[in-house]
C-alpha cells in the first residue's frame, strides 16, 4: 500500500511544467447532482477544479479545453442524447464560478473549430460519455481527444481508477501528462492518512454491504489501530458473533469472512467496535413502531435501521481519542431523518476533534453536508470508487501514465 501511495505522489503536477501558449486538455470531475429541473444540488467537484483552470487562465495557455463525464448515459445513436446528462446544465454555473466567458463544443470536433477560430478560448465539451469511444477506451477516441492539446491534464480523482479514454488512453497521444492540483491534494492527503500518520488511526467503516468493503478491510488492519464498523454491513458482524438480526439486513455469504477480519483484527491488535445498541422499525416508511435495544434483542420482525445512543456515545470516546481519522460510509439509513442520527451524531464528533480526518463516498459527504459539517472536517475526497480502492491499496491507472519526476 505505502509503495502504491508513495509512487503515485512521484508524478509531474502542473506547477511543474510551462503552459504558456500551450493548448491545454484538463479531465475534470464534473460528475454533479441534478435535480428534475436540471439545476446542479451540489457543486464541490466543479469548485475544486477551479483553481486548475485558473493556472492555465493565469499562466498564458493558448487554449483550455475541459472534458469530463456527468452520469450513466447511454452512447450516442445516430446523434441522439438524453438530455437529463448534457454538460450544457452545467455552463452557467462554470462560468459563475470562474468568473469568464466559457464555450460550449457539442463535440470533439467543434473544440478543434473553436480553437482554431477564437482567442484564447476556455472550452467545455459535451459529456463525453456519449460516446462509445470513451469508456471502451478506443484509440480513435483516444486520439481525437488528444488532437485537442499540447499538455495533458487529469484533475479527475473520482474518475482515475477507470481505463478510460480520458483518463488513460489519451496519454499515449500526448507529450506532456501531469496532474492537476486538485488530483495532487488527493494522493498528498491520502498519504497523510496511511503512509505516515499520527496515531492512533481510526477507521469508521459504514454503508450497506459488507460485500463493497470486503478488500478494503482486509488491507487496511496493517496501517490503522481502531476500526469502528456501523451501518448495514455492522449486521453481517453482528450476526458473525451469534447475535439474531431478525429483519436486518444481513449478507449470509459473508459471515465467515466477518469472522476472518474480526480474527485477523485481534491478531494485530487491532480494536474492532461493533454497535451495543440498535434503532429497529418493522419498515422504513411508517415509523410508529421504531424501538431503541441492545444489538442482541432486536425484536420481532424488526430491522436495524440505525445506531442507538449508547453506541453513539461510545463511537465518540473512540473518535475523542484518535490523531487520524478516515471515515468511509454512513452508519444508519440516514436518509430518513429519524434513522440519520447516527450517522449525524458520528459527523459532529469528528468535526469536533484537532484530528487529521479524511473522508470518501458520496453518501459520507451527504451525511456531512446534511449535518452542517462539511467545512469542519480536514479533508474531503472527491473520489467514491477511486477513494475506496485506494484505501484498498491499489495503484490508481490513471496515475500509471503520467509523467514523473526524474
Amino acid at each position: 500500500m505505502l509503495a502504491g501511495i508513495k509512487r503515485m505522489q512521484e508524478v509531474l503536477g502542473i506547477q511543474d511544467i510551462s503552459v504558456t501558449n500551450k493548448r491545454v486538455l484538463i479531465r475534470v470531475d464534473f460528475n454533479v447532482p441534478l435535480d428534475k429541473d436540471f439545476n446542479i444540488t451540489e457543486d464541490t467537484r466543479m469548485r475544486e477544479s477551479i483553481s486548475t483552470i485558473n493556472h492555465c487562465i493565469d499562466n498564458g495557455a493558448q487554449s483550455v479545453v475541459l472534458v469530463g463525464h456527468l452520469g450513466r448515459p447511454q452512447p450516442q445513436i445516430e446523434g441522439q442524447r438524453e438530455e437529463k446528462y448534457s454538460f450544457r446544465h452545467l455552463l452557467k454555473r462554470l462560468e459563475r464560478l470562474l468568473n469568464k466567458e466559457v464555450l460550449f463544443a457539442s463535440s470533439p470536433q467543434m473544440a478543434k473549430d473553436l480553437q482554431e477560430s477564437q482567442k484564447n478560448p476556455i472550452i467545455l465539451v459535451e459529456n463525453l460519455r456519449f460516446y462509445k469511444g470513451e469508456k471502451d477506451n478506443t484509440p480513435e477516441f483516444a486520439k481525437c481527444l488528444a488532437d485537442l492539446c499540447d499538455v495533458y491534464v487529469n484533475d479527475a480523482f473520482g474518475t482515475s481508477h477507470r481505463k478510460h479514454a480520458s483518463t488513460y488512453g489519451i496519454a499515449a497521444y500526448v507529450p506532456v501528462k501531469v496532474a492537476g492540483f486538485l488530483l495532487k491534494k488527493e494522493i498528498n492527503s491520502f498519504a497523510k492518512a496511511l503512509a505516515n500518520p499520527l496515531r492512533p488511526v481510526l477507521l469508521v467503516v459504514g454503508g450497506s454491504k459488507v460485500s463493497s468493503k470486503l478488500t478494503l478491510l482486509h488491507n487496511i488492519l496493517e496501517r490503522v489501530d481502531k476500526v469502528i464498523i456501523g451501518g448495514a454491513m455492522s449486521n453481517t458482524f453482528l450476526k458473525a458473533l451469534g447475535y439474531n438480526m431478525q429483519a436486518s439486513l444481513v449478507e449470509e455469504d459473508l459471515i465467515q469472512d466477518a469472522l476472518d477480519i474480526l480474527n485477523k483484527a485481534k491478531q494485530r491488535g487491532v480494536h474492532v467496535y461493533l454497535p451495543v445498541d440498535v434503532v429497529s422499525s418493522p419498515h422504513l416508511e411508517h415509523t410508529d413502531q421504531v424501538q431503541i435495544t441492545p444489538a442482541q434483542d432486536i425484536p420481532l420482525n424488526h430491522m436495524a435501521v440505525d445506531i442507538g445512543p449508547a453506541t453513539s456515545k461510545l463511537f465518540s470516546l473512540v473518535i475523542q481519542s484518535s490523531q487520524t481519522i478516515i471515515w468511509n460510509g454512513p452508519l444508519g439509513v440516514y436518509e430518513v431523518p429519524l434513522f440519520s442520527r447516527g450517522s449525524s451524531q458520528v459527523a459532529h464528533s469528528i468535526s469536533n476533534t484537532y484530528a487529521f480526518s479524511l473522508i470518501g463516498g458520496g453518501d459520507t459527504i451527504d451525511v456531512l453536508t446534511r449535518a452542517g459539517y462539511k467545512d469542519s472536517v480536514s479533508f474531503i475526497s472527491t473520489g467514491g470508487g477511486a477513494s475506496l480502492e485506494l484505501l484498498e491499496g491499489k495503484i490508481l491507472v490513471a496515475f500509471e501514465v503520467l509523467d514523473r519526476h526524474p
